[in-house]
C-alpha cells in the first residue's frame, strides 16, 4: 500500500513538474515573440523604424506624370483637394477646375485667397504629407508603378497649403519640419497613418519627433 502511495505521489509530482515546465516554455515564447515597440513587428505599434535609403535614384516621374483621377469622378486629384480644402470656391465650366477660393491654411494658420493663374496659383500648393521622395527612401522604391501612382494621388496624403510653407517643408520628415502648433497633432497623426497604411518605414529622428509630440496630443 505504501509503495503504491509513494508511486502515486511521485507520478503527481512528475505531472506537476511537466505542467510547470510547459507553462515556462509558453511564457518564454510569448515574451520573445512580443514586439518591443521599435521593431515594427505589430502594425498597431506604428511604422518600422529604419534609416532608409539615400534617395539618389529618386525621380518625380517614378510616381506618375501629373495628377490622376483616383476616385473616377472626372476631376483630377489636385482639383479635388482644392475643392475639399478651400471655402467659397468657384469652378470653371468643366465643373472640376477650381478658379478661386479661400484657404484657412493648416500649416501657418493664415487665410489665403486663391486665384488660378500663372502668377497666382503657387500661393496655394498641394502638399504630400509624406513626401514622395521620403516614401521612395522608405520603401516605395520596391513598389510597382501602379502603387506609386496611387500613393501620389491619394487624398489622405494630400493637403492644400500655403505655398511658401510647402516649399520650406520640401521633402522633410517631422524631425526636420513641423507645421504651427494648431495643426501639429493632426499632422503627426496623418504622417504616421499614411506610413502605416502603405507599409513605409520611418527614420529614427522622425520617430523621435512624433514620440515627443504624443504626450501633448492625447
Amino acid at each position: 500500500m505504501r509503495t503504491r502511495r509513494r508511486t502515486a505521489r511521485t507520478s503527481a509530482r512528475s505531472a506537476l513538474t511537466t505542467i510547470a515546465l510547459a507553462i515556462l516554455v509558453l511564457l518564454a515564447w510569448y515574451l520573445l515573440a512580443e514586439p518591443d515597440g521599435s521593431s515594427g513587428a505589430d502594425p498597431g505599434d506604428g511604422p518600422v523604424v529604419d534609416a532608409g535609403g539615400d534617395g539618389r535614384d529618386y525621380e518625380r516621374d517614378l510616381f506618375g506624370h501629373g495628377w490622376l483621377d483616383p476616385d473616377g469622378n472626372g476631376c483630377d486629384a489636385r482639383n479635388d483637394v482644392l475643392a475639399r480644402d478651400l471655402a467659397s470656391i468657384t469652378l470653371d465650366g468643366d465643373g472640376c477646375t477650381v478658379l478661386t477660393g479661400i484657404l484657412d491654411d493648416p500649416y501657418t494658420g493664415s487665410q489665403i485667397a486663391f486665384a488660378r493663374g500663372v502668377d497666382t496659383s503657387a500661393a496655394v500648393q498641394i502638399d504630400h504629407v509624406v513626401p514622395l521622395s521620403y516614401a521612395w527612401r522608405h520603401g516605395a522604391d520596391e513598389w510597382d508603378e501602379g502603387l506609386r501612382e496611387r500613393f501620389a494621388n491619394d487624398p489622405e496624403n494630400l493637403l492644400a497649403v500655403d505655398g511658401p510653407a510647402n516649399n520650406a517643408k520640401s521633402d522633410s520628415g517631422p524631425g526636420e519640419w513641423l507645421p504651427g502648433d494648431a495643426y501639429v497633432c493632426a499632422y503627426a497623426d496623418r504622417f504616421e497613418a499614411v506610413l502605416v497604411e502603405y507599409g513605409l518605414t520611418i527614420a529614427p529622428e522622425d520617430e523621435r519627433a512624433l514620440s515627443s509630440l504624443a504626450p501633448g496630443c492625447r
